[in-house]
């Protein structure tokens, strides 16, 4: 790959720009094969159907999300490998049974039901009444705010800020887990989306069940109780909640592409998904994308240079319980140092660029794959990102110094808004979209697992803590029960 380079001088210091000409086409002829072989041959979109379709939801410890696993098993073998693996872990399944709110002025006992949908991981049998004190965004500074109003009482904040331009968010969790460090006997989050529309998903930042009971309210039901609060005072609230929880077996499900060497690539998004609807969105498209990359790779004979393991792993919702796992037993191998990369697709849909996740080193590479990824699709955009974040599948490798890679996307607000909701069904996915995911990924897919050199290797411990701090990680792990360093 040439480089033309520039030299500006701009008030005395001397900034250096490059700007990459694909001059060798090293990876255009694969791309095009690639491109091509998706483009006539996809199976994502109707496998996706299918699924959502004969099996429903996906929600790991369920016999749904035993047919799931089943599923990819099969269609993985389908597909012509004969190195199709499960790997079976044990996790504390939580299912969702009753729940009520009602809601009545401290001065009167004629309490008004209100909609509402119990987050997971959520005591198994909760009963209690206490007044709301809205804690707005449910960040730290706002706990701090009103620490003592808050303990003996029942939180409500945002999920999504409102009002607080340039401030980084907590997932729901960790306001959960801030919520139990105040002293609060109970949690009201406050949807987002606009309108009627309730979302789930867990307020545990380990995976355990949590000590107090945490729902979730719409957003036009959070704006009326906010009102209300100001018109007559003091609201109390009566969350009466019954869930399951019990001890189940899950299984990630692997299928590797044998390379050249032990070095390994490895792709993965999450199988499970919540069981307020089918889970298209989070996670089809991502899990679906995944396997028809498997599928095009097979069909193309790729053979190469790193092994790439193509993983579906259950128990993300609940806690990143597959990955964990996954990262885990890698551990215990000693196999995490065989691991080069690992790129996740969650929710990736019609991708616009690559994000290199902090690793500043990588910027040329994805670059420069990206150039040659236009040459074959002058469509895509090419916008590399350079930021990491937690809260899927990729966490488990991050935090074990692991590079990771991702792809910047592109879903329309009305898809969005049925996040983790009822209405997250296979009418929102976008056949085309999630194609271009499926070509997109392969292609930055093929380059990881063939380059000749890579230039980032996985970080000892101790550079590990100093990426995570420097990508601004550090509270929310703390918070998350995730550093193991000294505070």
């Amino acid at each position: 790959m040439k480089k033309v380079v520039q030299v500006v001088l701009i008030g005395g210091l001397f900034l250096l720009f490059s700007e990459f000409r694909p001059a060798d086409k090293k990876w255009e002829k694969q791309f095009s094969r690639l491109d091509r072989e998706i483009r006539q041959n996809s199976k994502a979109y109707a496998t996706l159907g299918d699924a959502t379709k004969t099996i429903g939801h996906r929600l790991t410890g369920s016999a749904n999300g035993e047919k799931a696993e089943e599923y990819a098993f099969k269609l993985l073998k389908s597909y012509g490998f004969t190195d199709v693996v499960y790997q079976p872990f044990e996790v504390e399944a939580w299912m969702r049974d009753t729940v009520t709110l009602s809601i009545a002025p401290g001065s009167s006992d004629n309490f008004r039901d209100v909609p509402v949908v119990s987050l997971a991981h959520s005591p198994v049998e909760s009963n209690l009444q206490g007044e709301i004190v809205d804690v707005g965004n449910g960040l730290e500074e706002d706990f701090l705010a009103l620490k003592e109003k808050v303990k003996g009482k029942i939180a409500m904040a945002n999920i999504n800020l409102v009002g607080a331009a340039g401030k980084k968010n907590l997932h729901r969790s960790e306001k959960t887990a801030l919520a139990i460090k105040y002293g609060a006997k109970g949690m009201i989050m406050v949807n987002g989306a606009p309108g009627k529309i309730l979302l789930t998903g867990t307020a545990s930042v380990t995976g355990a069940i949590i000590s107090i009971p945490a729902v979730c309210i719409s957003n036009e039901s959070g704006i009326e109780i906010r009102k209300w609060i100001t018109d007559e005072g003091p609201l109390e609230a009566h969350i009466d909640m019954h869930n399951n929880s019990k001890p189940i077996r899950a299984r990630n499900v692997i299928a590797t592409l044998k390379g050249k060497t032990d070095e390994k690539v490895i792709i993965g998004g999450h199988l499970d998904s919540w069981d307020l609807s089918t889970g298209a969105i989070d996670n089809g498209i991502g899990s679906f994308a995944v396997m028809d990359i498997a599928r095009a790779f097979r069909a193309l004979k790729v053979k190469p240079e790193r092994t790439i393991q193509f993983v579906l792993f259950m128990g993300e919702e609940q806690g990143l319980l597959g990955s964990k796992h996954f990262v885990n037993e890698l551990k215990k191998s000693g196999g995490i140092d065989k691991v080069s990369y690992m790129m996740n697709l969650d929710m990736t849909n019609d991708p616009r660029g690559a994000n290199t996740f902090g690793r500043d080193e990588m910027m040329e590479f994805f670059a420069s794959v990206g150039q040659a990824i236009q040459s074959v699709d002058n469509e895509y955009k090419n916008e590399t990102n350079n930021r990491a974040g937690l809260h899927s599948d990729h966490q488990p490798f991050m935090l074990e110094g692991v590079p990771i890679a991702g792809l910047s996307g592109y879903l329309e607000p009305t898809v969005l808004q049925c996040y983790h909701a009822d209405c997250d069904d296979f009418s929102l996915v976008n056949k085309d979209q999630l194609e271009n995911t499926v070509r997109i990924a392969s292609m930055y897919l093929y380059a990881l697992s063939n380059a000749e050199n890579l230039a980032v290797k996985k970080l000892s411990d101790q550079k590990t803590r100093e990426y995570l701090i420097s990508q601004g990680l550090k509270e929310e792990l703390i918070i998350g029960q995730e550093w193991r360093w000294e505070q």
